[in-house]
């Protein structure tokens, strides 16, 4: 007797079609799984036994072999419990399910044959509806976070017992519909606010040009000064995401299973702040099997790295490629994944050890060569690619008392929304939406510079010793500039207002 039953796999952020395949004939008891199963998967066969026992049906004494094709790929997980008991039962014709050549299913098996929740449902439906699977049997739990694709049929099952109902045309279950609308009107009302904030105007300007752009940034300033109050801040003034972009992030924070169960589809940019301490595997990804990291969950969003200096060095040297190229590949023995990362990075950071050189009220207590080592922990590369590096100094006391609100994070939000849509305009044909993701051939062609802007530039470059990537840097910061004052042209001004945010490369790290 032999059966089939559809599934999927998770590679990365994408599924992979799996067939299981049951076979039972006679001979010594015995049950086998092969095609290259986990551990997770090994221990199936005592929940798929006992849940199927619990269940009220017989577990049969005979010879069983479940190959999960295709048998040269690595299967990893419990998510394959439940079409494994399923196989079973229709291969011993204990139920007849019909014809399921469009069906798939996932899920994990208590012992007493209830359905639990599995990490990754989203990423396996939408491989699986692409391949033209329509009807979808998911854990109930993850029904939410699977109904989000339109056009598929999604069967939430709470038990064994209900999925063999359904087919047995005992008790049917219902397809489970969600309106996204419900989810899309949830507002930004809990956002932390610019106007909070005190002061730092030249601040928010260069915070404002960093969203505009997806520009990385550097904040730079003495302890209180509110370097981390403005990073918090920054995703109530960056674009909305697109649907197409809030399965991205949803399809990774499902995979990593931090997806909150009220929340099936990631409607707000991700802020990750991680400490640190963290590792290098922690933020770019790892472990034996795969997982994304930080740069990973903050995908289509904002990774903030408070106190920069105080991370590992070969941490912030994980960062160097993944800016770059807005992937993270990681290589293992079993498989080598990628993982999307477009992510803008917020650093901070003191001048100093003590936190005070060059402050105006409190006298720094470092030597000259702890003020050295302790900017030597950010390398020339890795600062080379952070478009943007302002100081925030230290706030007045009228600042600080006065009763009048600043301008509000919606308010800047509608010229950095402006800005993008500009953008977005421009570089309809090249595949690119932000100044930030310029190459080289782009830079000639949409950043030309009349006499006097290349001048200052010519003059800024040789003065301050600035690398190429610097100078590429400041033609996309100018770039953006122009285009939030609605400027066809870069002008001198906006050089010198661009020139203006890498003077920390001297004053810092000369």
């Amino acid at each position: 007797m032999l059966s089939h039953i559809h599934s999927r796999g998770l590679s990365g952020i994408d599924g992979f079609p799996v067939c299981v395949e049951t076979d039972i004939s006679n001979g010594m008891p015995l049950f086998d799984i092969v095609g290259l199963p986990d551990a997770a998967v090994k221990e199936a066969k005592e929940r798929v036994r006992s849940a199927i026992k619990n269940t009220g049906f017989r577990f049969p004494a005979k010879h069983i072999v479940i190959n999960l094709a295709p048998a040269a790929q690595r299967k990893e997980g419990s998510g394959y419990d439940l079409p494994i008991a399923l196989s079973i039962l229709t291969a011993t014709e204990q139920i007849y399910a019909g014809e399921l050549d469009n069906s798939a299913f996932f899920g994990e098996l208590s012992l007493d044959g209830s359905v639990q929740s599995i990490q990754g449902v989203l990423p396996m439906v939408i491989s699986a509806y692409k391949q033209g699977f329509t009807d979808m049997f998911v854990p109930a739990e993850n029904a939410d976070e699977a109904a989000v694709i339109e056009g598929v049929n999604i069967y939430p099952v709470e038990s064994l017992k209900a999925l063999c109902d359904h087919f047995c045309g005992i008790n049917k279950i219902p397809i489970h519909k969600i309106d996204l609308t419900d989810y899309f009107a949830a507002n930004a009302a809990n956002m932390l606010d610019f106007c909070d904030v005190k002061g730092q105007e030249n601040v928010k300007r260069a915070l404002e040009i960093a969203a505009a752009g997806n520009h990385n940034i550097l904040l730079i300033g003495s302890p209180g000064t509110g370097k981390t109050m403005l990073a918090q801040r920054m995703p109530s003034i960056l674009p909305d995401l697109t649907f197409d972009e809030s399965l991205e992030v949803t399809k990774i924070h499902s995979i990593a299973g931090l997806l909150p169960k009220d929340e099936p589809l990631i409607l707000h940019r991700p802020f990750r702040s991680p400490h640190h301490t963290i590792s290098s595997s922690g933020l770019s990804g790892g472990g034996s099997v795969p997982k994304p990291g930080e740069l990973s969950l903050a995908h289509n969003g904002i990774l903030f790295l408070d106190e920069l200096p105080e991370f590992h060095r070969d941490t912030l040297e994980a960062l160097r490629q993944p800016l770059e190229d807005g992937i993270v590949t990681i290589s293992r023995v079993s498989a080598t994944l990628t993982y999307p990362c477009n992510i803008m990075l917020i650093a901070s950071m003191n001048p100093c050890k003590c936190g005070y050189f060059g402050d105006n009220r409190r006298q720094c207590t470092c030597t000259p060569r702890q003020v050295n080592q302790y900017r030597s922990r950010i390398s020339g590369p890795l600062l080379d690619r952070i478009d943007i590096q302002v100081e925030v100094p230290n706030v007045d006391y009228k600042d600080l008392s006065s009763q009048t609100k600043g301008e509000t994070s919606a308010e800047i939000k509608k010229r950095v929304d402006r800005t993008r849509k500009i953008q977005i305009e421009r570089y309809k044909d090249f595949n690119i939406y932000s100044n930030s993701q310029l190459d080289a051939g782009m830079l000639q062609k949409f950043c030309v510079l009349d006499s006097e802007a290349d001048a200052i530039l010519k003059a800024a470059f040789d003065n301050l010793g600035l690398s190429a990537r610097a100078h590429s840097r400041i033609l996309k910061v100018a770039r953006t500039i122009a285009d939030i004052e609605e400027s066809e042209n870069i002008t001198s001004a906006h050089i010198a207002e661009a020139i203006q945010y890498r003077s920390l490369d001297r004053k810092y790290f000369e």
